[in-house]
């Protein structure tokens, strides 16, 4: 037990180097992700086929491949057609467009949730369609959709241990090389483990209450 907690001393800097790289990648992505998402959530709302259609293939085809075939096809499939990414760049843009393609369902549901009554009581008062979008629907839609948005954070953060297999230093990453030189892989994986669940735990309780806070606005 002593030499474990020792090995875990040691290791812990590099891990938490890790962790903190995996923590930037869930940041980029949510923000490049989440604008991109309510964007595809308003062209699905489009009535006109032209639109609307082209749109929801996208968002299928992001929601139905997996996050680490779109990881391997933009770190790998891009180049071949001349364009020759980072590997951390990569990861940004394969995370980025899975998050966008995932929340612009949950963000498509709160702008659907948003009561008819206070939209039509904007039209009552005159104010044109854009405007009622503005600062009506979408912000209120935002507001519905946050817990859920929360949640699927935690989903890219764990989703970031993916980029391991393109050589990214994040966490998992780091707790392989450790493995690798100690073939202690149990010890430094239960580690790391623990470092997820330092993230994720705090972050479910805060998406719980977001949760009932949402409830009682509602109710």
């Amino acid at each position: 037990m002593i030499e474990l907690v020792n090995n875990w001393i040691s290791w812990t800097p590099s891990l938490l180097g890790g962790l903190s790289i995996s923590l930037y990648l869930t940041g980029l992505s949510l923000l490049f992700g989440l604008p991109a998402g309510l964007v595809l959530a308003l062209l699905d709302s489009v009535k006109t086929k032209f639109v609307r259609y082209p749109t929801v293939f996208i968002v299928e085809v992001g929601r139905g491949a997996p996050a680490l075939v779109v990881l391997q096809m933009v770190y790998y499939g891009l180049p071949e057609s001349g364009l020759n990414f980072t590997a951390f760049f990569s990861a940004v843009v394969a995370l980025s467009l899975t998050t966008a393609a995932y929340t612009s369902e949950i963000i498509r549901a709160g702008l659907n949730a948003v009561p008819l009554r206070e939209i039509e009581a904007s039209q009552a008062l005159g104010m044109t369609n854009i405007d009622t979008l503005r600062f009506i629907v979408i912000p209120q839609g935002l507001l519905f959709a946050i817990p859920a948005l929360m949640g699927f954070a935690i989903l890219i953060f764990q989703a970031t241990a993916l980029t391991f297999t393109i050589a990214i230093p994040e966490l998992l990453s780091r707790a392989y090389r450790v493995g690798a030189a100690t073939y202690l892989y149990f010890d430094v994986l239960l580690l790391a483990g623990l470092l997820y669940l330092m993230i994720t735990v705090p972050f479910s309780g805060l998406v719980s209450f977001a949760e009932r806070r949402m409830g009682s606005h509602l109710g």
